[in-house]
This record gives C-alpha cells, structure tokens and sequence, in this order.
C-alpha cells in the first residue's frame, strides 16, 4: 500500500501539459490537419463533443505497408483488444472488443482482432477511423477508443498476400513456414481465405538448485523440454450486403498436434556420495479446434437497426504423459508414471439486439443472449508404487484409486438480457449506462452429480467529457462477473509442479464477482503527435478465485481452485505514445507504460495478509520508419517490478519473477512491394525464475522442508520473414 501514496506524483505530468487546441473549430466533415491527411470528422452538431480522427491510406502509403495491422502500427496511442464479454473474459460475445470492419464487429472468439487486420491487405483499406467518444451507433460498447478500418469501395478487387518464414534457434533446429491470404469483392459480396503454418518450435532448459532447510546443497537438476509444434489454421471471412441488409460469415480451423519430450539429469549430494540419475518424460498433445461465428444485420429507414450474431466452437485439448526412470549403470529405461488427460469444450452462443433513438441525444439498445457451454474431462493416473492389479488403461501401471472426480461433464445454459443506454449530456460531455440481467444453470455429472443456479445482475456506468478537443476524461463504474473454468471442477494434471501430479476439482467453484470503479486522463498531442494518458482503478472482489484447501486424509494434503475470500486490487498506468517530431524523427514513435499495481487478501492457509499479483511493470517501445530507404526498425522493451507476490498452496509457497525481455526488429522494403523483416525475440536470453519452498506436511504446519531455486529460459530465437502482395 505504501507504493500508492506515490500514484497521484507519477500522473502529476499530465497536468503540466498545456491543453492546446490542434483542430480547427469549423465543422466540416474532413478537414485536413498537416500534409500527411490526417483529419478529425465531427458526428455531432459540435466538434467538440464528438470527434472521430481519421487516417487516410495516402498517409500510410510513405511506409509502404501490406496489411491494415502495418497501418494501425503507424498509430500512435492505439491497440487491439479482444471481444470477449465485459468482466467475464471470454463470457459470451459481450460487448465487441474495440475493432469494426466497416462499421461492424466481428462475430467470433477465437478469430482475434490482430488476426483479421493481418488478412485485410492495404490495398484494400481507404481509411482508419478512430473513435473516441461512446455512441449509440457503435456496434461495440465500453472501448475507451474504438478502431473503425474502412475499405475502399469498388465494383471489383481482388489480391492475394504471401508471407515465408524462416526461424532459427538456439539449438540450430530450423523453422519454416508460411501463410496466403486470397481476398476477393464482386460487387457487393467480399470474401477473404487464410491459410497459415506456424512454427512454434521451443527447446527451454531448466537449472534448478536444491537447498535443505538451512540453505545446505542437496542436488542440482539440469532439465530440457522441447515442443515439436507446428499450428496449421485455415480461416475464412464471407460477407454479403443488399440495401439495408448485411450478412456475415466467419469460420476457422486449427490442428497443433505435438510431441514433449523432457529429459532431467539430477545430482544428488547424500553421505554415501554423489549420486546421479536420469529421468524422461514422453508426452503426446492432441490440440485442435474450429469455430463457426454470423451475423445479420437490417437497417430500418427510422435509423434503428436489427441484429443477430451466433457462434459456435468446439475444442480439443488431449495429453497423455508416460515418465521412466534409469541409473545410468543400467540398460534401459522402467516406466513409473502414466497420465492421460482428456478434455472437450464446445459452445454455442446466439445474440440479438436492436438499437434505437429515443431522441435526439438519446438511444437505447436492447437485447437477449443465450450461451451453452460444455466440457467433458477425464483424468486416468496410472503409477508402479500403487497397490491396484496393473491396467492397460493406465499404460500397464496400477491405477490411483485416491484421485478426487477424475472425470466430470459440465454444461452451462446461461441467458441473459440487456439494455444499453447512450446519452449526449452536453456539447462536451455523455454518459453509456447499461443493465445486464443473467440467470444460469450448471450441472454436472460424472462421480460427482449435482445442479445448480444462479442469478446476476451487472450494472455499469461510462463517463465521458472533452475537456478541450485534445483533452478528455472518463470514468466508469462496472459490476462485472468472471467466467468459470470449468476444468476446475474436476481433477486435473499438475503442469506446474512435476513432483504433484493432479489437482483436486472443485465442483462447488461459484463465479467471482467484483465491482471496478476506473478514471482516466487522456492528452492528444496537437498535429497528431501522439497521446499522454494516465488512470488508476480501484476493485472490490466478492469471492477471489485462487487455491483453497481440499484436504480430506491428512496424510495426502489436496489443493483445489476454489472460492478464498473477498479481495481488493488497485492500479494505475501511466502511458506515452509520441512522435519524435522535435528530435527531426518525425516517422518514429516512442511509447512508454508504467503500471502500478497493489492488493490485498487473507490466504486461506497462512491466514495473513498477502497480494493476489504482482507490482507492477515497465514497458518501452520504439519504431522508427526512414521512409526514403523504405527502413523501418524497432525494439520492445520490458521489466517487471519484483517482489511481494507469492503463490501459496497446500504444500509450497512459491514466487515466481520473470526477468527482462526484449525484442528487436529490422525491416526493408525491396523491389518496391517486397517486405523482408529480421527480428529476434528474447534478445536478452531472459529467464523465467522460481524460488518454490516445500514443507513436511502442509504449509499450515509450517515445517519447511526443501528449497527449489530454478530459472529456465527458452534462450533467443530469430526470425525472418518475406511478405508481398499480388
């Protein structure tokens, strides 16, 4: 808490700013702020209250850029979110993320926004709006800005976009992979197509120390684990418009089948000596999924409009994970451990909404969602120090009968409804308020078989007022509810911790509620130099979601996801996107963020005061752009603030820290249309660390036993890639 007194210090430079005036107060639509057309576009009767700043495509053509993501990275002050339900994450299709494609959301959740602006070639783009004031026209709500690509309009067009990459790393292993994506308009049917390999390679090594309880040295562990993956995804977006009606057409496929092998090499420091012995793991994941999402949409000569969304996904996530055990004086290999886990997620959500003006200066959307989620999980843990007869179910081990609902099928029916209200409460200033009324029933079935209900409602509140045109501030009031993993409710396998091999489920896990209360302040820079902006945010949480007690035999200490206790989180950030212009670099943007976070909650197992997250972070970017060599060159800079933050579980309490990172990038335009980009991640070699300690018994008892200090890293990897347009 001690860190918050600083807060109001490091946002003081916000206020130091002169508020200038950098649009011309004539309304007209387009109106022409420097030589590089950028125009501000007033939709209300004052410009003031309302102004939208436009890019157009001949003030993106100096960069020679090949899709819309390249024009938006030439933005200062901008950036994509997804469209997941307000306050539950990926709770039904919510409220829209902050992307229109010609005014209209895109109908899906697995199609991210960052994906859709890499299929749209610059071609094709004729403007990017940026909207920076809530309005009942908008088909997305509760976006601090929201990002409008528009395409250009014509009779006929057609392109097709080719990317080659080519990945190196540090294990000299070789990548290669590829994307085409093939856009077409005939009159007024679009269609894009995606195809797309990509290489997601990894070979991270893992040192670990092993300390007694007095920090004396009992082993070391040398440890490599490498995902053999590559993700093959073939998308496509269909669109058909007739007069007042438009419909759309999504759908994505996805398949990542891989292998994980792991090899460990432990040292062990006894009175006998050193003793040394080897460990393997085999592990095969199943992983792929699809997704179908539409839309259709009318609009009514009174200026009201009708919609309706639907989509549906199904997802596959599958393991099975065999561990053998050898002395190096030995021939072969024994199998002691055998994991197979299963799980199956689909869902199918339909929405619709109408949207209507109740005045001038007021409108009303309304509308209905119904959401059916499912997963149907098993976990099967075979071991040779079990007492069970062996089972070729679990890889010819003997079955662990001890496993807590090891399997589970759960189904979610939610409806809800909701209103959404805009308001223009002056020439300067308007109000989004909404109310969302939702009633579930979950019920599950397997060893354990129960069903339950329950109801929510979720207010929210959306302030906004222009101080000037370039100053505004905003602030919101949001009740928001988390959506359930359903995984939770049934055992799982222990990805985190090798020497615990499943979680125990849960299946009275309740969703998490809270109520945020967020201001913020934001400074457009004149002439579109870029965009100060700093917020903080206070939650209250009801029923915090972490690790709860499970334990039923006291000699075997069980953990679970589970309803802990109420919560509170504080937050700021202080960003800075600005154009280099008064250095003569007026083609590079350099962006700073700093976040501050604090929190509170009593662990259920230390009963003390403890954080739920981390302290925050700083982040640094830059991208330069020497438009008469057709360069362009870059780094991504960041560094979390450490301290303070640890998991506490049953058995362990843990803090993890991840290191510094950076990313570097160089690119060059060749032949006129021909991008070639070298770029490495993970510059730094950056590790990700752990200082896990482990107690006899439970954490409660607090007899520590073992200390394990370990960093891994997946070490630099570099990547080049060739892109082109035809």
């Amino acid at each position: 808490m001690k860190y918050l007194s600083r807060l109001p210090q490091l946002s003081l430079f916000l206020f130091l700013i002169p508020a200038q005036n950098g649009f011309s107060q004539e309304s007209t639509p387009s109106q022409q702020l420097n030589a590089d057309a950028i125009a501000v576009e007033s939709t209300g009767t004052d410009e003031n209250a309302d102004s939208t700043v436009l890019y157009s495509a001949d003030f993106f053509s100096q960069y020679n850029p090949v899709t819309a993501k390249d024009m938006l990275d030439r933005i200062p002050g901008v950036s994509l979110r997804g469209g997941g339900g307000g306050g539950g994450g990926d709770r039904g299709l919510g409220t829209g993320g902050n992307l229109l494609i010609n005014g209209q959301r895109i109908a899906g959740k697995d199609n991210s926004a960052a994906d859709q602006l890499e299929r749209i070639t610059a071609a094709e783009v004729e403007r990017i709006e940026i909207i920076r004031d809530t309005s009942g026209a908008l088909n997305v709500r509760g976006a601090s800005e929201v990002i409008n690509v528009i395409l250009v309009a014509v009779e006929s067009r057609s392109s097709t976009t080719v990317e080659l990459i080519n990945r190196l790393n540090h294990d000299d292993t070789f990548e290669t992979g590829g994307s085409v994506a093939w856009s077409r308009q005939i009159g007024n049917f679009q269609a894009l197509v995606n195809l797309r390999s990509r290489p997601n390679y990894e070979n991270r090594d893992n040192r670990e120390v092993r300390l007694g309880p007095d920090g004396e040295l009992l082993g070391t562990l040398f440890e490599s684990t490498i995902r053999d993956q590559d993700e093959q995804t073939l998308s496509t977006n269909l669109s058909y418009s007739l007069g007042s009606h438009r419909m759309q057409l999504n759908a994505l496929i996805s398949e990542g089948d891989h292998p994980r092998p792991v090899h460990r090499n432990f040292v062990d420091f006894t009175d006998a000596g050193v003793v040394n012995s080897i460990q393997e793991e085999q592990v095969e994941n199943e992983e792929n999924n699809w997704e179908v999402g539409g839309d259709y949409e009318v609009n009514f000569d009174n200026g009201s409009r009708l919609s309706v969304l639907f989509v549906a996904n199904n997802e596959i996530r599958n393991t099975v994970r065999e561990r053998f055990e050898a002395d190096p004086a030995d021939v072969g290999l024994s199998k002691n451990l055998f994991i197979d886990s299963r799980r199956k997620l689909q869902e199918f959500i339909v929405q619709t909404n109408y949207n209507f003006s109740l005045s001038d200066a007021q409108s009303l959307r309304v509308g209905f969602e119904r959401a059916d989620t499912q997963l149907d999980s098993s976990l099967l843990i075979g071991s040779s120090f079990g007492t069970e007869p062996p089972s070729e179910s679990v890889g010819g081990l003997s079955p662990l009968s001890s496993i807590s609902n090891s399997g589970t099928k759960v189904q979610e029916i939610r409806y809800e409804g909701f209103a959404f209200h805009n308001w223009t409460l002056g020439d300067r200033s308007s109000l989004e308020s909404s109310i969302v009324y939702e009633t579930s029933e979950i019920s599950q079935t397997g060893v354990v078989s129960k069903t339950r209900d329950f109801q929510f409602w979720r207010p929210s509140f959306d302030y906004r007022f222009n101080i000037t045109d370039n100053f505004r501030f905003r602030a919101t009031i949001e009740r928001s509810v988390s959506q359930l993993s359903f995984s939770s409710f049934a055992a799982t396998t222990n990805e985190e911790d090798r020497d615990l091999n499943a979680l125990a489920g849960n299946p009275e896990l309740e969703p998490q509620t809270s109520w945020s209360v967020e201001a913020e302040l934001e400074y457009r820079l004149p002439s579109d130099g870029g965009v100060l902006s700093s917020s903080i945010a206070h939650t209250d949480i009801d029923n915090y979601i972490g690790r709860i007690n499970a334990t039923v035999d006291p000699n075997q200490p069980l953990s679970a996801t589970g309803n802990v206790a109420p919560a509170k989180r504080w937050s700021m950030f202080n960003r800075a996107s600005i154009r280099l212009g008064r250095l003569n670099l007026p083609d590079a943007i350099l962006g700073v963020t700093v976040g501050l976070f604090d929190s509170e909650i009593t662990d259920p197992f230390l009963q003390t005061e403890q954080r739920i997250g981390g302290r925050g972070f700083v982040g640094i970017n830059f991208r330069h752009d020497i438009t008469p060599l057709g360069l362009s060159y870059g780094i991504d800079y960041s560094h979390s603030i450490w301290g303070g933050n640890y998991d506490i579980d049953i058995q362990t309490i843990t803090r993890n820290d991840r290191d510094r990172s950076l990313d570097l990038f160089v690119s060059k335009v060749w032949f006129e249309d021909w991008t070639f980009r070298l770029e490495t991640d993970n510059t730094l070699d950056a590790s990700r660390c752990r200082f896990r300690q482990r107690y006899d018994g439970t954490t409660i008892d607090g007899s520590l036993e073992l200390i394990q200090d370990s960093c891994s890293s997946r070490y630099r990897r570099w990547t080049l890639s060739v892109q082109t347009t035809f």
